[in-house]
């Protein structure tokens, strides 16, 4: 009989449980027979109730990227939203996977288990030795895929995912969300920015931009975001994607500039009621 992932005798933990090793002969629920039953080796009681996530709890915000004449740039804020609360604020968003970037809005945790299912699949490539690694085109088809089945289990995974890489001295740029929905185009932003990132980008992005031009588009569309998405913060993180691999730099914090409401609200005051 086939074992379903998170059972009392499979070694494996269902997705969101925890790895619950088998039992031993000597177990103390094997020689009490009011533990499972009237016998010593009876079945273990039914299990619990399926469950979903239906609301997700702590979630990111937008990940901007485009393509530049030697790669793929890429920016993230690395705050982790509890609700309306700004909890968690040095959650990285931005994470290789071989030579490929994956980045995400979202849910948190969803993003943490698809990115131990792609480091596990990478190890297994790696451990067959035979030359041969996926690609990030690979990586964006997998993902497709698997969330196209997770949605299809009324189990999405509530994510966005930015998929970057360098295949044959191309840049390659690619989404995929919660649906299986993708795409692939020359600049993406996920999240809120999909609204507020991607006009600047669709009016100021050009063909073999430099990395310095690059940067500077990403940091004007993370500095709106920071200004008008309120789960956003101005701690970013960038990262470059080239030929040689994936490089993630250390958080930097942007420079904004409050006058202006200041002095909207000085305008505004026409003294006491």
């Amino acid at each position: 009989m086939m074992m379903q992932g998170g059972d009392f005798f499979s070694p494996y933990p269902g997705r969101g449980q925890h790895h619950q090793p088998l039992p031993s002969a000597g177990d103390a629920r094997y020689r009490n027979p009011r533990a499972f039953g009237q016998g010593p080796l009876s079945a273990p009681p039914a299990a619990a109730p399926m469950k979903r996530t239906l609301n997700p709890y702590v979630v990111g915000a937008s990940v901007v990227a485009v393509k530049y004449s030697g790669g793929v740039l890429a920016a993230a804020d690395m705050l982790g939203s509890y609700g309306s609360l700004a909890r968690f604020r040095s959650i990285p968003r931005l994470r290789s996977v071989g030579k490929t970037l994956i980045g995400a809005s979202g849910d948190i945790s969803d993003y943490q288990y698809i990115m131990e299912d792609l480091i596990a699949k990478e190890t297994r490539e790696f451990c067959e030795a035979d030359g041969f690694s996926l690609d990030g085109r690979e990586i964006w088809n997998y993902m497709t895929r698997r969330m196209y089945a997770a949605r299809n289990k009324n189990d999405p995974l509530y994510n966005q995912l930015v998929v970057a890489s360098v295949i044959n001295e191309q840049p390659f740029l690619a989404h995929v969300d919660l649906h299986g929905t993708s795409f692939e185009d020359d600049h993406l932003a996920s999240g809120y920015g999909a609204h507020l990132a991607r006009p600047i980008l669709r009016n100021e992005w050009k063909v073999d931009m430099s990395k310095t031009e690059a940067q500077e588009l990403l940091t004007k569309c993370m500095t709106v975001l920071f200004y008008r998405d309120c789960r956003t913060i101005n701690k970013i993180q960038f990262a470059d994607v080239t030929s040689a691999g994936v490089e993630v730099a250390e958080p930097v914090e942007l420079a904004t500039d409050w006058q202006i409401g200041v002095k909207t609200y000085s305008a505004l005051d026409t003294g006491s009621w």
